[in-house]
């Protein structure tokens, strides 16, 4: 077994990685092996120089890759020579004296209040299995914040009517419990009335199901909300992701203390959170702009 594989093995099984993110993983590093062997290199990552991981930066930077995408894929080689290092393959790190470009900050995306609940509230998505399956997937990235990838592995068993309540599962298998404002409770007990009285369920437990019964798949989910959100907003992106932007700026803006938003959203710690302050302190700047008498 490679060095390449062991590792991938080794974040599935021992650091219990997604397998989205294995993936993701995988083709960072196969793409780093193909520049090594463009310059002749063998392929093999143990005799790399931080001489060779800065060309490939500059080759990156060269073919107009973003400095986060540039970032995301030095992440992953971190990531990688750290466990070269702890079997004991490595001895030292080729990362250590590498400088990474300096990253540009951008705002989180979100939607306005306004668009959202003309969406939600006046949009007629039809009472069809299919039209009310898409209603509740939009409002229930919405009101939860929670991710794609969390959205598509709800069982029926994660969801409590009782208690108004979500269980979630992010990233590395962490679960969290996420409450539930008593008018969605009742959008979801229609959405399991038409789904049961309209599709054959697989015998898999899973809550949201394609038209024949099987567990939803990320592209469906990623061109449902696609569709929806361009009839009320003109954002270049609309994916799911933009939903869960949207969720913690609105929380925030309404009050909402970041502590308490950092656990709806399951991260693992308060600076992920913390880049939604930016678009509430823009947001105050331009009420201060409009109201002070001296601005």
């Amino acid at each position: 077994m490679s060095h390449k594989e062991s590792f991938l093995q080794y974040l599935q099984i021992e650091k219990r990685y997604s397998l989205h993110t294995v993936r993701s993983y995988l083709n960072d590093l196969d793409q780093f092996y193909r520049f090594l062997f463009s310059l002749g290199l063998p392929e093999d990552a143990v005799p790399v120089t931080s001489h060779d991981i800065r060309a490939w930066i500059v080759s990156m930077l060269d073919n107009n890759y973003s400095t986060v995408s540039v970032h995301r894929k030095i992440s992953c080689l971190r990531v990688f020579y750290r466990y070269l290092r702890k079997e004991g393959i490595m001895k030292n790190d080729p990362l250590e004296k590498v400088i990474l470009p300096k990253r540009k900050k951008s705002l989180p995306v979100f939607i306005d209040e306004e668009a959202i609940n003309k969406l939600l509230d006046n949009y007629s998505f039809g009472d069809s299995f299919a039209g009310v399956r898409n209603r509740t997937i939009i409002e229930l990235l919405y009101v939860t914040g929670m991710r794609r990838s969390e959205l598509i592995g709800l069982r029926d068993n994660d969801v409590d009517m009782v208690e108004g309540s979500l269980k979630v599962t992010g990233k590395r298998n962490k679960q969290r419990i996420i409450p539930l404002v008593i008018p969605f409770i009742k959008r979801l007990k229609d959405y399991i009335k038409v789904r049961n009285e309209n599709v054959t369920m697989a015998d898999n437990g899973w809550f949201f199901i394609t038209n024949k019964g099987n567990k939803l798949y990320d592209k469906y989910v990623y061109t449902t909300v696609n569709s929806y959100l361009a009839f009320v907003t003109t954002i270049e992106k609309k994916s799911p992701h933009i939903l869960r932007h949207t969720f913690a700026t609105h929380m925030l803006n309404r009050g909402a203390d970041l502590n308490s938003i950092k656990e709806l959203l399951g991260h693992a710690n308060l600076s992920a959170t913390q880049i939604y302050t930016h678009n509430t302190f823009e947001k105050l700047k331009k009420v201060y702009k409009q109201a002070h008498p001296r601005a």
